[in-house]
């Protein structure tokens, strides 16, 4: 019983004793590298060496494509192929079902289990009877409210038709100086007029207005179709009074001018005329002063 402490003692001791592990130069017995152990340490290392190596394997074999070069696992591939053979193997026992029932009709009519149907297509429309006393054609009032919006709606312009042929007399759109021109050269196909902030804008014309938006270049623009082939267009205004489809008549307010888009350099209007998709000098038709 004396002997047992001391073993233990001298295990202990072995355990935690000291030992330095040397690497020398084989031809200069020059010390390269040197490191103090114990046999405890070296069990650590060793057991902490097992498990990542353990670990990472399993890693390896649950998480990454070599599992399937270990017997047992079976390859993702394989796996698909089998789901999809599982899938055209329903599929086809439910077509195999569908000639199954077909294939039995078949039978039946041949071998005459199925008795033939008559069917008087005349009787059955003589069956259903319409009363025209009772039927009610007068459309509602909802129904009516509807027509006379379509018929009052005006999808397109009617000046065409009703001045065609008679000479277009112009309207100045605003009064003031111009501060740039038509010209060719440049490009600039319109004349700009300096004007106060929010001056009135009329329409040169009668005509109906084809577009009324915002644009990020010239701001508020409205544009506006005429007899005779003529197009007014009216940029950079800071508001517009018209939508798109209306009727406009000659010198009627349809716009505010301003000062909107990236184009514009201060308070004017930008107006343009075109006929027949060509763009015409303005001060031949129209006098800004």
């Amino acid at each position: 019983m004396a002997k047992t402490p001391k073993n233990k003692g001298r295990f202990k001791e072995k355990l935690i004793s000291k030992y330095r592990l040397v690497i020398l130069n084989e031809d200069t017995f020059e010390e390269k590298i040197s490191f103090k152990l114990t046999r405890l340490n070296v069990f650590i290392l060793g057991g902490l060496f097992s498990i990542l190596l353990i670990v990472g394997t399993i890693f390896l074999i649950a998480f990454t494509p070599l599992r399937e070069y270990i017997p047992g696992y079976s390859s993702i591939k394989l796996k698909k192929e089998a789901t999809q053979l599982v899938y055209k193997v329903d599929s086809l026992e439910q077509v195999l079902k569908v000639n199954n029932v077909y294939i039995e009709k078949i039978r039946k009519l041949l071998t005459g289990e199925i008795a033939d149907v008559q069917f008087d297509k005349d009787s059955v429309l003589q069956s259903i009877h319409y009363d025209k006393d009772t039927i009610n054609l007068e459309p509602s009032n909802i129904d009516l409210e509807f027509r006379q919006e379509i018929e009052s709606t005006d999808r397109y312009s009617i000046f065409n038709q009703a001045t065609k042929g008679a000479e277009i007399v112009f309207f100045a759109p605003v009064s003031g100086i111009i501060t740039d021109g038509y010209n060719l050269e440049t490009k600039h196909f319109a004349v700009d007029i300096a004007v106060e902030m929010g001056t009135p804008v009329k329409s040169v014309a009668d005509g109906t207005v084809i577009f009324a938006e915002w644009t990020a270049d010239t701001g508020h623009v409205i544009i506006i179709e005429h007899t005779g082939g003529f197009i007014s267009v009216y940029k950079h205004n800071t508001s517009l009074h018209k939508q798109q489809g209306d009727l406009v008549k000659s010198g009627e307010v349809i716009a505010s001018a301003g000062n909107t888009g990236e184009f514009s350099t201060g308070p004017h209007l930008h107006f343009e005329l075109w006929n027949e998709g060509y763009p015409v000098d303005p001060t031949n038709y129209i006098d800004f002063e």
